[in-house]
């Protein structure tokens, strides 16, 4: 019996894997704990401020010496508090169903037809995104007191009604959306509009969510503008209510934490919500590539 030298492949394959490959992939799973953990942190110290009394707030210690719910108690059973979830919800949640109306037709419009003038007027809405906020307050007060929108709802929600940053979201999908499928529309005899709400709308769903998520986030969280243009206590947000729990002396960070860690909630669920479309069109643009 002869012996036969393995062969280069047979020796590559008998190796074991390489330790650098191991380490590295500790070092990341090590990275993500982190990072995780520092997300999470402000989240724990806020529901763990939430269950402390006041003469526990500045302890730092994570889990309170005698935890209590009179926060929450105090909090729900205020009236004011609840006109201003109330608020909330109703302005984060239009806003941001005319966001997905009016940056999806937009945008639609921008990718899908050829007109003088697209290039420049696409330019011309990205060109805002430069602009700070906080120059636009003026400009925005006074329009607001030519109209008679001080405090109002629609006040507060029209400066967001309709985002730069939604439209060139928009676009972007819908560029991924084939014209064939627009021709074969038009030539079935559906009208644009038909054709946008139809056909191109649900082959966008991932970027619809994550504008949706974008959208209500932000306006829920909003607290400059609703703060300048709102005058009574019933019209103010969340935000702006909770920062009126204290005084020049004294800041009730207990009772503002509790508010925080309620508030949450509604995010959570928009997240919850729209979370399965974002995977979804993660998962079939990796199946594309």
């Amino acid at each position: 019996m002869s012996d036969i030298a393995p062969s280069a492949d047979t020796l590559l394959m008998a190796k074991p894997a390489p330790r650098s490959r191991n380490m590295g992939q500790i070092l990341r799973w090590l990275i993500l704990f982190i990072g995780g953990i520092a997300m999470i942190m402000p989240i724990a110290y806020m529901i763990s401020t939430s269950l402390k009394w006041p003469h526990e707030v500045y302890n730092v210690n994570l889990i309170p010496e005698e935890p209590t719910i009179e926060n929450y108690t105090y909090v729900l059973e205020d009236g004011r508090f609840y006109w201003w979830f109330v608020n909330s919800i109703i302005i984060a949640t239009i806003t941001t169903i005319c966001n997905l109306l009016f940056d999806s037709l937009v945008g639609y419009t921008l990718c899908k037809f050829r007109f003088p003038g697209r290039t420049i007027v696409f330019i011309a809405i990205l060109s805002t995104l430069m602009i700070p906020t906080e120059m636009l307050v003026i400009p925005w007060y006074l329009m607001s007191q030519a109209f008679g929108w001080l405090d109002t709802y629609w006040g507060i929600m029209f400066p967001g009604l309709m985002t730069a940053f939604g439209t060139f979201l928009m676009k972007q999908f819908f560029e991924s959306v084939p014209d064939d499928f627009i021709e074969a529309a038009r030539i079935d005899g559906l009208n644009e509009l038909q054709i946008w709400w139809t056909v191109a709308m649900p082959l966008v769903k991932p970027a619809l969510a994550a504008l949706a998520i974008f959208v209500f986030l932000g306006n829920w969280t909003a607290f400059l503008w609703p703060l300048i243009v709102t005058n009574s206590v019933d019209m103010y947000t969340i935000p702006v209510g909770l920062s009126g729990f204290g005084d020049e002396a004294d800041v009730a960070w207990e009772l503002i934490m509790t508010g925080a860690a309620i508030s949450t909630i509604p995010t959570l669920i928009v997240f919850l919500i729209f979370q399965r479309f974002i995977i979804r069109g993660v998962v079939m643009a990796g199946l594309k590539g």
